[in-house]
């Protein structure tokens, strides 16, 4: 009987493609390492850029923004303290999608009116210091490396898995369908258009990055419900897409909820990089609030995850009863792909308790600036090993997945009567359809009469 290459691969083989994808992990993660209360300071700006020294400067954007400042006295308010400074918060000021040019000229002014109670009562500014976070130059050689590798090498296996898939005389089954939309997924997110950014001015840039990931979050909080899913269905259900939307709809709801978020400030960017959605009291709310519920949903989807992988092994544990029955040689057969299909779905596990948390901290540190004494920062190593293990993984299982060649038990064919009956035993409710493994034709539930 033919099945997938994660069943008939020797032990040995496995070990060593397991083992393989785990240096590659690891390496994925080396290649990274006197103010007023509440007072309102309204700020005149303008950017402009040339791409040599002598040349004039082209004006590229220009605003008047106002920004809350939020500022501490460090010792009492004494007369012997007076003439000390305030201490004051960050403040976002200029987000950029890409630095195509060579110079860039900053202009800030602080216009007084007080007529119109323009900056007025923000006392004496004695200075103003200016943070740049920006992607430097080891880390984008390391970034723009990765993304070109990985492009061809998934783009690759991609190509060989649905290869095989079309070879086979069945129509591909829904799980099958979702392994190679995940890989689309995977080649999407990869394809290193930021090449294109060292000679064009693209500015949507960082707009066109979080649609691309926003696609491949969806593309996997999906997979992962239709891949347990799938090995829990009956007959009658599994391989029907509809039977999903109690799930995948909300997945789909919470990512198109992400896209308006990210539209309400890199959306206005486009035209004007100095806005900002943590300028304005009802912007921070709502941005935290957002960042909030975003983080609760993420760990009750992990929960839920984690509940459909207990209700999959309860589903292999009730089907092992089977077992005893089998020849020895069969047991043992059935015995390795239990298991090798359980560890499977506990690196599935840690891939998703990595991405929540990475998740999560991504959309903290989109606001670490403002989160007072508490910030969360994620450095290079961290991002490169998530990235690298999303890669890994989608290879693996688009690799374990894709159907073997070998067909297991041809060499027995002195005892194909026996192995006839013993496959009725454990696979009485798949006659009809041929599924991608013999696990996942062993954990179906019995249709209900």
């Amino acid at each position: 009987m033919a099945g997938a290459i994660i069943e008939n691969m020797s032990t040995r083989k496995l070990v060593i493609v397991g083992v393989t994808l785990l240096l590659f992990q690891a390496l994925a993660f080396m290649v990274g390492g006197l103010i007023e209360e509440g007072a309102v300071v309204n700020i005149d700006v303008s950017l402009a850029y040339r791409d040599d020294t002598v040349s004039k400067w082209t004006k590229m954007a220009s605003s008047f923004e106002q920004r809350r400042l939020n500022c501490s006295f460090p010792t009492a308010k004494t007369v012997e303290n007076e003439g000390r400074q305030y201490d004051c918060d960050l403040l976002p000021f200029m987000e950029l999608g890409s630095v195509a040019h060579k110079y860039y000229l900053l202009n800030i002014r602080l216009p007084v009116n007080e007529r119109k109670k323009i900056n007025v009562g923000l006392g004496e500014i004695k200075d103003i210091h200016l943070v740049s976070i920006h992607q430097n130059g080891g880390f984008t050689k390391v970034w723009f490396a990765m993304k070109t590798f990985l492009t061809a090498s998934i783009l690759i296996i991609m190509i060989w898995y649905w290869r095989r898939i079309s070879l086979l005389t069945r129509a591909p089954v829904l799980l099958e369908k979702v392994i190679f939309a995940l890989g689309i997924s995977m080649t999407f997110i990869n394809i290193p258009v930021e090449w294109f950014s060292i000679g064009f001015d693209w500015t949507w840039m960082l707009l066109f990055g979080d649609i691309r990931q926003g696609i491949f979050y969806s593309m996997l909080l999906s997979f992962w419900i239709i891949f347990c899913g799938e090995h829990l269905m009956d007959q009658m259900e599994r391989n029907r897409f509809s039977v999903y939307w109690k799930q995948v709809g909300p997945i789909v709801f919470g990512s198109f909820c992400l896209f308006i978020f990210d539209m309400c400030e890199r959306g206005v960017q486009l035209t004007n990089p100095f806005y900002s959605i943590w300028a304005s009291d009802v912007g921070t709310e709502l941005a935290m609030a957002f960042i909030i519920v975003a983080g609760i949903c993420a760990c009750l989807y992990f929960l839920f995850l984690c509940f459909m992988v207990y209700q999959v092994f309860r589903n292999i544990s009730g089907k092992r009863t089977s077992l005893p029955a089998m020849s020895k040689a069969r047991r043992l057969h059935y015995e390795g792909l239990i298991f090798r299909f359980k560890f499977l779905m506990l690196v599935t596990l840690a891939c998703a308790a990595m991405t929540v948390i990475f998740f999560i901290i991504s959309q903290v540190n989109e606001g670490h600036w403002r989160w007072g004494e508490h910030t969360v920062q994620v450095n290079s190593a961290f991002f490169t090993g998530i990235y690298g293990m999303w890669n890994l993984y989608v290879f693996a299982i688009m690799f374990l997945y894709a159907p073997s060649h070998k067909r297991y038990g041809d060499e027995q064919s002195s005892d194909a009567g026996a192995n006839s009956g013993e496959d009725i035993q454990l696979t009485t409710t798949i006659t009809h359809v041929d599924g991608p493994t013999e696990i996942y034709k062993m954990t179906g539930k019995e249709a209900q009469e």
